[in-house]
């Protein structure tokens, strides 16, 4: 005996813009930017910018991330990565390896004291402010100040004590309760806060994260590299055993980049290049363009066809790239605007909470990007001073006729490829609508055994399992077993947004007639 649930959401239309992500707030935030005149960029940066407050286990400006913007009338793509950096003065040395290994499905050995996982040790440059900031600059028509608006407002009015904050922050109470800032700001005697039963509203309010973002409205985004935020940045990590120095926070730097282009049936799939996801994603994409099956896009020719694909890119990844241990937690948004021009925003802390390590000056909870590289010397990703780390990121954006066609991405950690892949083919290869793809079951290659959604057709399961090992699970909010997708797609002179249907907060965010 058991529960059986029917979860369903539908795709929103609208002949106006639209912001899709993992949390409606922030898709509000987004979307009220629309309906003021602010174009898809001035969009994403508000929700970012807001997602790093309303869900601080998964995204942050103590991180970073990957975007692409597509100009919905020259159709034109730009690529920027804003993902952290390795401190130039680690030594690899300090991140010894010790008997036992990480469980994932590569075996690394683990490291002394989870020194690259968890605490000062495991945090990296940022990029996010930077990042975001630059990117509004480009292809944005607001300031800096205005997209940090809706931040500054919920830092003051704190973060909703729901059901599922309460789950959040429970899954990571022993990893928040080491670090006495952290405990101070989410736990109560070190375990997560209840939620009030009295129908009587609660919220952990964020007044130094509120002041901090305050000071970068008015000082400007800099402030947080070469500021007085940046001194206070620079004293709390190394109070704690950081060796993140003023310098390489002043010196950092995004990177523009040309997108990778990969033919896909009527579209081209544009995807970051370099230490992403994006090239284990154009692999796939080559491949299953001559070996999906036309037709029965469930079945289990196509499950085995998307196996393979996602199988032999990930392998590929791991021997010739390097990879990354643990489970990562991330988020996504997808934008378009009124006139076509679209957005895929990945942000990430790495793990939920990043390192766990909230700084007590600020409130900002920091990444923990040292997980992403390779523990083992002299391998393609090794832990090495001053680099960028090989990143599960992978927002992409499909054109289709030189116009942006789908703007699509996922948080999940290694299961974001795989979904993005999948739910990329079902639309372009199969003409399935955003509603149908985001319900389709899926299945993950990313692990040792691959993981096939129950409710997948009984042949999948059988024909998969020919070839791999083969677990058959829940798609489950927790834990999360086939990613949190969302996206925007344009269909003729309509834009239609999905997010996530098993994500209680997870929308889409419309804009709004003057």
């Amino acid at each position: 005996m058991g529960e059986h649930w029917v979860v369903r959401k539908g795709e929103v239309r609208s002949d106006k813009g639209l912001v899709a992500c993992q949390n409606w707030p922030a898709a509000e935030a987004g979307a009220a930017v629309l309906s003021r005149g602010g174009n898809a960029m001035d969009a994403a940066v508000t929700t970012a910018l807001t997602l790093s407050v309303v869900e601080p286990w998964l995204s942050g400006i103590g991180g970073g991330g990957f975007l692409l913007r597509a100009d919905g009338g020259s159709g034109k793509v730009d690529t920027l990565d804003f993902n952290v950096n390795s401190s130039r003065n680690i030594d690899p040395a300090d991140y010894p390896l010790v008997e036992g290994r990480d469980g994932n499905w590569f075996n690394w050995p683990s490291v002394r004291d989870d020194r690259n996982l968890i605490g000062f040790h495991s945090i990296c440059v940022p990029g996010a402010v930077a990042g975001l900031a630059q990117a509004l600059e480009r292809f944005g028509t607001i300031s800096f100040a205005e997209a940090l608006q809706p931040a500054i407002e919920h830092a003051k009015r704190g973060l909703t004590v729901d059901w599922f904050t309460v789950l959040c922050l429970a899954i990571d109470a022993e990893g928040l309760g080491r670090f006495p800032a952290s405990a101070e700001l989410f736990l109560q005697n070190g375990r997560a806060p209840r939620v009030p039963e009295n129908g009587k509203s609660r919220t952990i309010p964020m007044p130094r994260k509120a002041a901090m973002l305050e000071r970068l409205a008015k000082a400007g985004w800099r402030d947080f590299y070469e500021g007085e935020v940046a001194a206070s940045i620079i004293a709390d990590l190394n109070a704690g055993g950081s060796p993140i120095d003023a310098g390489e926070l002043r010196d950092y730097r995004p990177l523009w980049r040309e997108a990778i282009a990969v033919p896909f049936h009527d579209v081209t799939v544009h995807a970051m290049a370099g230490l992403s996801g994006g090239p284990t994603l154009a692999a796939a994409v080559k491949e299953l363009a001559t070996t999906l099956p036309e037709a029965e896009p469930l079945s289990g020719r196509a499950a085995l066809a998307f196996a393979r694909a996602i199988r032999r890119a990930s392998e590929h990844r791991l021997r010739a790239l390097g990879h990354a241990s643990g489970e990562s937690c991330t988020t996504h948004l997808s934008v378009v605007d009124r006139n076509g021009t679209m957005v895929s925003l990945t942000n990430t802390l790495l793990s939920r909470f990043g390192s766990k390590v909230v700084l007590p000056s600020t409130d900002m909870i920091m990444n923990n990007g040292m997980m992403w590289f390779d523990p083992r010397p002299g391998q393609p990703n090794s832990i090495a001073p001053g680099v960028r780390p090989l990143a599960n990121m992978c927002p992409l954006i499909a054109t289709e006729a030189g116009k942006p066609k789908l703007a699509l991405g996922a948080a999940g950690g290694r299961q974001i490829m795989p979904a993005v892949t999948q739910i990329l083919s079902y639309i372009v290869a199969y003409g399935m609508s955003l509603e149908e793809a985001f319900h389709a079951p899926r299945l993950d290659a990313s692990g040792v055994r691959l993981q096939v959604n129950r409710k997948a057709k009984p042949d999948v399961a059988a024909r998969v399992g020919d070839e791999f090992p083969v677990d058959i699970v829940e798609d489950t909010l927790y834990p999360v077993n086939f990613a949190i997708p969302s996206a925007v797609l344009r269909d003729g002179a309509e834009n239609v947004g999905m997010a996530h249907p098993h994500h209680p907060w997870a929308a889409v965010g419309l804009e709004r007639a003057p």
